[in-house]
């Protein structure tokens, strides 16, 4: 199949993955902060300087935020939309994976292969629907190891290649500072120097033009910054230096099932990962097997010297992971092709797609009883789900027994395709509070259009999901301060307990009452369900 091919499966495959009812799930804590900040870009016109709720956001490098707040401008509070610049960005990042395996390894089926297991993994999908800062620094870094890749491996000193390597480099430094430069890079750079890959032999002068470049573009707003806001930026250095070391932090060892960040490739990875047994497979496996498995043992490595460790911290191991399994299946298909699958060969294989094919078998029953017995779903949409799933299932049970290692890899990528263009309308049903009574509805109230809104600052200010759900700033008020409450009308004030409100001093304004908010996005039973997002609104108005 040829490269033209491969993409446009791979094309279509990403949409399914990263854009297809990209609006069920509730925006979260990550996503509200960079829209919020998006829409007072967009609201100030200043896009040097971004706020959050009114406060500087310097924490965060801004190229995502200016995506989003392009999106914004364009198309005003359209969260899929921003959903589906992230998911372009992923898809960048597959086509930039695809294209490093091909230039690495020689063998184009073996990228094809490893690209689709990247874009069926559960991080990237997640991250691949969420319109947050991490997809879009390792996209940048992903095109710019193929570029850098380029400019090591093709004869002469290829400026145009390492040129490109270094904006691409300065634009995810731009997305989130130096995470994907230690995180992707410097693993890739450790193994690529293990294995000799490329040479740097007369290139000197390429390469110092690429991290000029990569200086100049990562590197222009943080000097601005250190220009025109020196002190602010000092304090955000010092407290996001000091989270790496005190805040979330996790022994070392918490990574060690960085393999469930692949999802439905965790036990498929697992077989993978017996170096000795699949080394002896291939007379070829010294950059198809062993190159990137050194690039993932370093990452995962490096990632778990850090003190402060997070799940989606390992959204980059998916690349060097996706590459060691692609390997496995290449291996599979050699065996079979070449008369050499032996029984172990065969349990292996047997167990990783059995153990998948027995959960897709199930997943109608799921169906069945938190869909249609709760009223989601109709008899004929359950009937039509289930037949397809069926299917699927029928063909994973058919690659198992007779050994089919594409169709073993063709079905599971069929399974994610139903699941993300069929089921997925259905999971906000699930996932989401039924019951929730947004504060978003006060957009829609036209008596309150204009009026600011105000907390009381003896409390803890509201959380983000707040801010971005009202659609507009809230800053805090003093409410014991008549003053400070005169001088502030009118305004609609943010209370959890009612009571609160008998401590609002004389000030002669008229209090009315708005109505009761619950952003809780999960259901009541749920351990995360919080009365932090639930609040009692009322308008205070000078009394005419």
């Amino acid at each position: 199949m040829s490269r033209a091919k491969h993409l446009l499966i791979l094309l279509l495959v990403s949409v399914a993955a990263f854009i297809v009812h990209n609006r069920t799930i509730l925006p979260d804590i990550m996503e509200c902060r960079n829209l919020v900040t998006a829409r007072e870009i967009v609201e100030s016109g200043d896009w040097f300087v971004p706020t959050l709720n009114g406060e500087l956001r310097l924490e965060k490098p801004p190229l995502p935020t200016w995506i989003a707040a392009g999106i914004e401008a364009l198309s005003p509070d359209n969260l899929g939309l921003q959903r589906a610049a992230a998911g372009i960005a992923a898809m960048m990042l597959v086509f930039f994976f695809y294209l490093c395996g091909e230039l690495l390894t020689r063998d184009r089926r073996l990228a094809f292969y490893s690209s689709l297991v990247l874009c069926t993994s559960y991080s990237l999908i997640l991250m691949g629907r969420t319109a947050t800062w991490d997809i879009y620094c390792h996209a940048f870094m992903m095109g710019a190891i193929w570029f850098l890749l380029r400019g090591l491996l093709r004869d002469g000193r290829n400026w145009g290649a390492f040129l490109a390597a270094g904006l691409f480099m300065g634009l995810s430094f731009l997305s989130k500072g130096p995470v994907a430069f230690f995180a992707l890079l410097l693993p890739f750079l450790l193994a690529a120097g293990l294995f000799r890959i490329g040479s740097l032999r007369g290139r000197v002068g390429p390469l110092v033009a690429m991290t000029v470049l990569c200086l100049l573009v990562g590197g222009f707003w943080h000097a601005g910054l250190r220009l025109f806001f020196p002190e602010q930026l000092e304090a955000v250095i010092r407290k996001e230096s000091g989270a790496w070391v005190s805040y979330n932090t996790r022994p070392w060892w918490y990574y060690w099932g960085f393999f469930w960040e692949t999802g439905v490739w965790a036990l498929t990875l697992l077989s993978a990962l017996a170096v000795g047994y699949w080394r002896r497979k291939s007379a070829a496996s010294r950059l198809e097997y062993l190159f990137p498995l050194a690039w993932m043992a370093i990452m995962l490595f490096l990632l778990s010297c850090v003190p402060e460790k997070k799940p989606r911290y390992l959204l980059p191991i998916l690349i060097p992971a996706a590459y060691t399994v692609g390997y496995l299946f290449r291996c599979w298909e050699r065996m079979r092709e070449e008369g050499r699958f032996t029984p172990t060969d065969k349990r292996i294989f047997r167990l990783d797609t059995m153990l998948i094919a027995a959960v897709v078998t199930v997943i109608p029953a799921g169906l069945f009883f938190f869909l249609y017995r709760p009223g989601f779903i109709s008899v004929a949409a359950l009937i039509g789900l289930s037949f397809l799933l069926f299917a699927v299932a029928a063909w994973l049970w058919h690659a198992a027994v007779r050994c089919l290692p594409q169709h073993f890899l063709y079905g599971v990528v069929a399974l994610f395709v139903v699941a993300e263009t069929a089921v997925m309308p259905y999971v906000g049903l699930i996932a989401n509070n039924r019951e929730r009574q947004s504060i978003r509805g006060v957009r829609e109230m036209p008596v309150l259009e204009g009026v600011p809104f105000r907390y009381d600052a003896a409390d803890d200010a509201p959380r983000v999901e707040i801010v971005y759900e009202a659609g507009r700033k809230i800053r805090p008020v003093a409410l014991t301060d008549s003053a400070a409450v005169a001088g502030a009308l009118p305004f609609v004030l943010l209370l959890h307990d009612p009571a609160d409100l008998q401590r609002l001093p004389a000030t002669g304004a008229k209090v009315t009452f708005v109505g009761r908010f619950d952003d809780n996005q999960r259901q009541k039973s749920a351990k995360r369900y919080n009365e932090r997002f639930i609040y009692n609104l009322y308008l205070l108005q000078k009394d005419e």
